[in-house]
């Protein structure tokens, strides 16, 4: 176990604050767990109360919090199965449901605690893993602490914190540096992220580079069968996808959909929201702003007057990549920071972005660089190269760029993989 540096001040007011404030979070998480039909038993995992058994052997807890975190090491799970029960941690219910669909059988998920003493000790009592591990971002002082005071091996791989956090963070030095004293490794997406991480006080004999897990993710599985049949559907149509876009974003993309279809008659724009829990908002917005639409969902067929697709189901994005020739990843038109480029780049689309895509600022800024995406600024920049890409020799050559460029990504599974291994097999008995 690694010797941390002291707990300060500012962590003990934080553990009394979430300590006190514990009662009126709990109602509240309750309530909006309620309204999105969770089942009323698993509320109770956010705080602490396990509903399933711990079983015998070692345990792993891998936490991540939304869908995109989840993908990012839906692989590196199941190679963790061959070392012991893995059991995954979200926090969305997108990601629940995801989780249910992909994980593998042997895997166990749960809600993951609130960053409360109360709900922390809890939790760790319950399943006492031999190896937790934080991807990306997730930095709970509570989890961090307690884990490591029970002499649980701490791991945070993918690291990657915003502009934001790390100023955040640049704040509370002394507190930055005994948290990231507790971890035993810390895997960076980036050399400018574990620069910064040893900046904070992350030990520099424990952190490296190991780079972008999302890259190094697997293509999004689709189904043949329903590929064929969509294919037949969309009849030859000029397609694009706009893809997991959040609210505000999609009169934005509708806005450029009216100038895709001025210039390219019977175009079909598939709109793929980011929580398909949206979607009788969206389908009453739609008609509301006079669009034929057809639904997913609700299992509606596309017809010859069909102008937008509404696909609101989870799990399939890669069914869309797939067909569509050019793809549009939103959560860059409003400040949610963009959303990964990876996966549509696996299936060779022709990918755009919006402005705002700070949480993949690397990725973002690696492909523009190998002209293998194309960022545009607002709703009329986005309508205009659409409608040029469906008729242009250019959409060809991004569709090219985009493939090769996470083709020559490394994969950095292998590794990471190698890393987490060694920590278990040297854990002390």
């Amino acid at each position: 176990m690694p010797n941390p540096e002291r707990l300060t001040l500012t962590y003990h007011v934080y553990a009394c604050a979430t300590a006190l404030a514990a009662p009126f979070v709990k109602r509240k998480i309750r309530k909006k767990m309620l309204a999105a039909q969770i089942a009323p038993a698993r509320i109770n995992e956010r705080f602490g109360a396990a509903t399933a058994p711990r079983p015998q052997g070692k345990l792993i807890w891998i936490h991540t919090v939304s869908v995109g975190e989840f993908l990012s090491v839906l692989e590196l799970i199941t190679d963790l199965t061959t070392q012991g029960t893995v059991l995954v941690t979200t926090t969305t219910a997108t990601a629940a449901a995801l989780a249910a669909q992909r994980l593998a059988p042997e895997c166990i998920h749960q809600y993951a605690p609130l960053d409360t003493p109360q709900a922390t000790r809890k939790f760790l009592s319950h399943w006492q893993p031999d190896l937790a591990i934080f991807v990306e971002s997730e930095i709970w002082p509570n989890q961090i602490v307690q884990a490591h005071h029970r002499h649980i091996t701490l791991a945070l791989i993918n690291a990657r914190l915003s502009a934001r956090s790390l100023e955040k963070w640049a704040k509370l030095p002394k507190t930055a540096r005994a948290l990231l004293s507790r971890f035993d490794v810390i895997l960076a997406q980036a050399d400018i992220t574990r620069h910064a991480l040893e900046a904070l006080g992350a030990p520099s004999t424990r952190s490296r580079t190991s780079g972008d897990m999302k890259a190094a993710s697997n293509p999004l599985p689709f189904d043949a069968a329903q590929a064929k049949k969509m294919r037949e559907q969309f009849a030859e149509r000029p397609v694009w996808v706009a893809s997991s876009t959040h609210p505000g974003e999609e009169e934005k993309v509708l806005q450029a959909h009216k100038i895709v279809s001025e210039q390219n008659a019977n175009s079909l724009l598939v709109l793929v929201p980011r929580h398909p829990d949206r979607a009788e908002t969206l389908m009453d917005q739609l008609r509301g702003d006079g669009w034929h639409v057809a639904q997913r969902s609700t299992g509606d067929l596309i017809t010859k007057d069909t102008q937008v697709y509404l696909a609101d189901t989870l799990g399939e994005t890669g069914l869309w990549y797939h067909l569509a020739p050019i793809v549009f990843v939103a959560g860059s038109f409003t400040p949610v920071g963009g959303h990964n480029p990876y996966e549509p780049a696996h299936f060779g689309c022709a990918i755009l972005t919006g402005p705002l895509y700070a949480n993949f600022e690397l990725a973002y800024g690696n492909m523009l660089a190998e002209d293998a995406c194309i960022e545009v600024q607002d709703a009329s920049d986005l309508g205009r190269t659409v409608a040029d890409l469906l008729t242009s020799p250019r959409l060809q050559q991004l569709q090219t760029s985009a493939h090769k460029f996470v083709r020559s990504t490394a994969n950095t599974r292998t590794d990471v993989m190698q890393a987490l291994v060694h920590l278990l097999e040297t854990k002390p008995s």
